[in-house]
């Protein structure tokens, strides 16, 4: 009898990869059901999920009861919370996380695979304190942790797709691709092609569970230089591209208000002390190729966007 794995933001980057990922998997795909949440399960992306096979639903991430019933005979689910972004002081991710965990512990829900991060104003020695889209999902790990439901906690790394989605490269007047920066060129940044491989390290977690309950598996293809990324770039488009080193108030002026400075923090966390505390990518990578899975380099993902820079 299959077991029943519930995953929230079924149709987003995250949520949708680790569906994927299962479906094209030999054996999870025999070991699991898949039970989608959305927040509307009448969406275009929720219903080709009901067309695929997955069973849709929606809950209240405001009411543990709401969640509790969502969860109901799982047997493993994926969470991951959402920034409540441009809202200044809002707790939003950190009560949408907790309320999980409680339901989850309810429902008792055997594996906990939870997309976390670090907490960027412990880590850096409280230099850096305005980074709660950080900081509340480790808080939400930590509260995982003290009621003792089994977990593992995956935490991806800077997201590819920020460079050609949301214009981080951008193409100059004079036709240059300039890539502008708080940080020196040396910096490193653990890349990850989310959409594809997010999925892969959640898998790599179902198929190994026993080994990586209470692990923090760190989610990222390599560590990557502003040099190395705009080498490769140039290699792969034959586009020139250029390194700004900007100052932080000309980085904060990018983006106005609150979102500026916790940008601004972000970018200098993953230079000091690193985005991942300088922690090797080593183990994570070893249990990924161990599941029958590879990363997707940064030369990789280019070459597939290539139609689209």
């Amino acid at each position: 009898m299959s077991k029943l794995i519930t995953v929230f933001g079924a149709t987003g980057q995250q949520g949708g990869s680790v569906i994927r990922t299962i479906q094209q998997d030999d054996t999870l795909s025999q070991e699991f059901k898949i039970r989608g949440l959305t927040r509307d399960a009448s969406k275009p992306a929720a219903q080709a999920l009901v067309k695929q096979g997955v069973e849709v639903k929606t809950a209240n991430m405001n009411s543990k009861e709401s969640l509790v019933e969502a969860l109901q005979g799982s047997h493993s689910v994926f969470l991951v919370t959402t920034p409540d972004w441009g809202n200044a002081g809002s707790d939003a991710e950190l009560i949408h996380g907790k309320n999980v965990a409680d339901a989850a512990k309810e429902a008792g829900v055997q594996h906990l695979i939870f997309s976390s991060l670090l907490n960027v104003t412990e880590t850096s020695g409280g230099r850096l304190k305005h980074v709660p889209h950080f900081d509340h999902k480790a808080k939400v790990e930590e509260y995982i942790r003290s009621i003792g439901v089994p977990a593992t906690f995956v935490l991806p790394g800077y997201f590819m797709t920020n460079y050609t989605v949301f214009g981080m490269l951008r193409k100059g007047d004079d036709g240059v691709y300039n890539l502008a920066y708080p940080v020196g060129k040396d910096a490193q940044f653990p890349l990850i092609d989310i959409a594809s491989d997010m999925g892969k390290y959640v898998a790599a977690a179902l198929k190994n569970r026993s080994e990586v309950l209470g692990l923090q598996l760190l989610a990222a293809a390599d560590y990557y230089s502003p040099t190395r990324i705009l080498a490769e770039f140039e290699s792969v488009t034959g586009k020139e591209t250029r390194y700004v080193q900007v100052d932080s108030d000309t980085y904060k002026s990018f983006i106005p208000g609150p979102m500026g400075q916790e940008m601004l923090e972000n970018h200098l966390f993953v230079e000091n002390p690193g985005y991942f505390n300088g922690r090797s990518l080593k183990e994570s990578h070893a249990l990924l190729e161990k599941s029958g899975y590879q990363v997707t380099s940064w030369e990789d993902f280019l070459k597939q966007s290539k139609d689209s820079l």
